[in-house]
């Protein structure tokens, strides 16, 4: 992937502009489980995922996880370098869910271009907001539907993401994306197993009737 595709702008960069975010750009590569930014004090850069898959998630007082939303290749990370935007005063965490390769810009010089050119202010703006409004689902998801309707359409779309309908993955790894306790989601996924939905072994959920639970989730 050439890197000025992740920048539908790039052409309204100037070739200082352009050279000052390419030339400080580097690639990294990261094994499934690597923590790569951890808090607003973090600031360690903007990522350009070209290969893997990253979780944005907060994290409780008590130590319970939610799932913010995910990044897949072609995605911009803009949380990893939340010191561009001081507006920012919560805590993300970013995490690799799967081995990852990706460009990293350096905070300082993609603040100190986007300060200089309107476009890419704009397009950094775009990129923010699209995050918000995938937060703002998650808090109507959180609020207005039931446990069991989320947890449908979790493994829906996990089985779609990984191809699969048997899905490696603990009852535990799911709380977290859902923000649950790990024995509510063991009870709804045993209530799931004995409706035929699913069939559950140690570390495996098997998705049996992705039909029944499309209904749930879309009731």
């Amino acid at each position: 992937m050439d890197f000025q595709s992740y920048f539908p702008m790039w052409n309204q960069l100037t070739r200082e502009q352009q050279a000052q975010l390419s030339g400080s750009a580097f690639q990294r590569s990261v094994p499934k489980g690597t923590v790569l930014h951890n808090g607003s004090a973090d600031c360690t850069g903007l990522f350009l995922l070209v290969t893997g898959q990253l979780r944005a998630y907060m994290l409780s007082p008590e130590g319970r996880e939610i799932t913010l939303y995910r990044l897949f290749p072609m995605d911009i990370c803009l949380f990893s370098a939340s010191c561009i935007m001081r507006s920012i005063q919560f805590e993300v965490i970013i995490e690799a869910e799967k081995d990852t390769s990706m460009w990293v810009i350096p905070s300082e010089v993609y603040k100190q271009v986007m300060t200089q050119s309107a476009p890419l202010a704009n397009y950094t703006n775009e990129i923010m907001a699209s995050r918000f409004s995938e937060v703002m689902w998650l808090i109507e998801q959180i609020l207005w539907k039931s446990l069991d309707k989320r947890l449908a359409g979790f493994l829906l779309e996990e089985a779609a993401l990984e191809d699969t309908p048997s899905l490696k993955i603990t009852h535990e790894h799911i709380a977290n994306h859902l923000g649950s306790a790990r024995e509510v989601v063991t009870r709804m996924l045993r209530y799931f197993q004995s409706e035929n939905l699913v069939h559950l072994t140690r570390g495996t959920v098997e998705i049996v009737d992705s039909g029944r639970l499309s209904q749930i989730a879309q009731e």
